[in-house]
């Protein structure tokens, strides 16, 4: 049995009306370079967007989020920041922007496994249980 591996992680928000900075969290994206692991998850709960911002389109917003999902993959189809390496593309995820998706500042732990771990913040930090 393997050690436990330090990974970054960030929130993935959703943040509608970005004058106001109000957000939803979304997803996290999880990086642990010690098991060669990037990957994204994402949920976006349409009911509080639609309280938060009752204009926006969740159709286009989950389409931004998955397009995330598709960068951390890596891979052909997920255009030229997917070329990247894995940390390049962590890097460039979390980087802090002014547009309707962001993320949080990233934070650090230590793991055994960094899928149950994406699996746990997803259930505690977005709210979303996962399979």
């Amino acid at each position: 049995m393997r050690g436990r591996s330090s990974f970054e992680y960030a929130v993935i928000r959703v943040v509608p009306h970005v004058e106001r900075g109000e957000f939803i969290n979304a997803g996290i994206v999880l990086y642990c370079r010690a098991r060669s692991f990037l990957d994204a998850r994402i949920a976006l709960d349409e009911a509080r967007l639609r309280a938060l911002a009752p204009g926006a389109n969740p159709a286009e917003i989950t389409s931004y989020l998955e397009a995330l999902q598709r960068i951390c993959q890596g891979g052909p189809g997920s255009g030229p920041i997917g070329q990247l390496t894995q940390r390049e593309r962590f890097h460039w995820l979390i980087a802090p922007r002014s547009t309707v998706i962001q993320t949080s500042p990233a934070h650090a732990g230590l793991c055994h496994d960094p899928a149950a771990m994406l699996d746990h913040l997803m259930a505690t930090v977005v709210h979303i249980a996962t399979p």
